[in-house]
């Protein structure tokens, strides 16, 4: 009788994010989380209304989306979503690794987008596996810490603003945020 390897189960990850646009430091962020956390998958994730950010003029969440999709094509471990979950900690629920930058962190330990402090620490305990980002001048929880090359100062708005070659190629091809 011969019994039934089981394959281990794909270890993924989830990125929340605007993606307005996708940047390099975007997908190095999820090539680096991927070596550095052993993930299998990472999720680039757009929340319909996304917790503490005003509405700007710009490219909808589906347009959004068909871009992240078309950069997806090109990486086979990654995957993009939509959701109206708004909480990191819901949008969380069910994967192995959270990644985001260390702004985010500030803002999720930030007891305002809560009930009460007791809430707050009830969704930072649910947490799985927590992967965050250089952003200065946000402290970098060493605990959580990934590394990677010079994207420490890569922003969405400084692409926004005119810094184009911060931005994705298919991002600047489409011509949304140009």
């Amino acid at each position: 009788m011969t019994s039934a390897v089981s394959k281990p189960r794909p270890r993924v990850a989830v990125y929340p994010g605007s993606f307005n646009p996708p940047t390099v430091a975007h997908l190095d962020l999820s090539e680096a989380v991927r070596e550095q956390r052993h993930v299998d998958m990472v999720v680039w994730t757009l929340s319909t209304d996304a917790l503490g950010k005003r509405a700007q003029a710009g490219p909808t969440v589906e347009q959004r989306r068909a871009v992240l999709e078309e950069i997806a094509r090109d990486y086979p471990w990654l995957e993009v979503q939509v959701t109206d979950a708004q909480l990191i900690s819901d949008i969380a629920i069910g994967f192995d690794v959270v990644v985001m930058g260390a702004d985010k962190w500030d803002q999720i330990n930030d007891p305002i987008w809560y009930p009460s402090a007791t809430a707050r620490d009830e969704a930072i305990a649910a947490l799985p596996e927590v992967a965050v980002a250089p952003r200065p001048p946000h402290p970098l929880p060493s605990e959580h810490a990934v590394r990677f090359e010079n994207n420490e100062l890569v922003s969405s708005t400084a692409a926004r603003a005119g810094a184009h070659h911060l931005m994705l190629p298919q991002a600047l091809a489409s011509g949304l945020w140009t």
